[in-house]
């Protein structure tokens, strides 16, 4: 993938960095498999924000990925690389031989006329979804499943996979690129390669008028605040919470920098062999 920059004619293309998207094959999504899908602007059910900065944005209709790939033994074949508004990787979609289609993500090298299968006996080649006992040591995996038969749930954004360390004791030991390990069951399904749109991270949006368009407001810094909307806002020109030091929080008094948030008797930490590094 390649990215495209601008001559810098006026202050926005000086920065900005578009994605070429030349893995894309067509512009209109399969209509059967479109959702209509609502917005909330960050708003609960009672009509309170409870994620601020949402809002607007163009209209949106979400793609029914199989994540599960639970058209098992059919082999399919790769009509479409379509863009989804609704994630960062790309999708693909399959035609399989009984005539049904579906959306699965697509990876990096995969490509229009490829065939995938899904199953026990499926081949280690790109695209296809296998069970990791199955996968070499060393081979890079995604859309991994952690729950058997729940479908995938790891590694499913733009550029992410794992690589196969080790098997022991009925379990398949995954590195992920940022250092963790960790420990899933051998019967768990994961396809083979890497999520497509890798250049994604490196993507510059350049102006404001479009975050707009992807539906984002406005955001405002907490110390630019009055004391009462915001902990950190107050003070004589620019202060930390009222001229003194101040540690960074949310609006609400949640430390916003180093303070762990996973639940400590969470059910999946057993199954962790070594914490991301710093």
């Amino acid at each position: 993938m390649a990215l495209k920059s601008f001559r810098p004619i006026t202050p926005v293309q000086r920065y900005k960095q578009v994605n070429m998207r030349e893995q894309l094959t067509n512009d209109a999504p399969h209509h059967p498999l479109l959702v209509a899908k609502r917005k909330h602007g960050g708003r609960n059910a009672n009509g309170r924000i409870t994620v601020r900065h949402h809002g607007g944005g163009n209209k949106r209709y979400y793609r029914i990925v199989d994540f599960a790939r639970t058209k098992r033994n059919i082999p399919g074949v790769v009509e479409t690389i379509e863009y989804d508004p609704n994630r960062s990787a790309f999708i693909a979609l399959v035609k399989f031989q009984d005539g049904e289609r579906r959306y699965i993500l697509a990876t990096t090298n995969l490509k229009v006329g490829q065939r995938v299968l899904a199953g026990e006996q499926a081949e280690i080649a790109e695209g296809n979804c296998v069970p990791l006992k199955n996968v070499p040591d060393g081979t890079m995996v995604c859309n991994i499943e952690i729950r058997v038969g729940k479908g995938g749930q790891v590694a499913r954004g733009a550029g992410s996979y794992a690589v196969i360390v080790a098997k022991e004791n009925n379990m398949v030991q995954l590195r992920f690129p940022s250092t963790e390990m960790r420990n899933v069951s051998e019967r768990c399904f994961a396809t083979i390669g890497q999520i497509s749109n890798i250049e994604h991270m490196n993507v510059v949006f350049g102006s404001a008028g479009r975050r707009r368009h992807m539906g984002w407001r406005p955001h405002v810094r907490g110390m630019c605040m009055n004391p009462i909307d915001h902990p950190m806002g107050g003070g004589e020109g620019r202060s930390k919470s009222g001229g003194g030091r101040h540690h960074p929080v949310s609006p609400w008094g949640q430390k916003a920098k180093g303070l762990k948030t996973r639940k400590r008797k969470k059910a999946s930490s057993q199954f962790i062999v070594r914490r991301r590094s710093k």
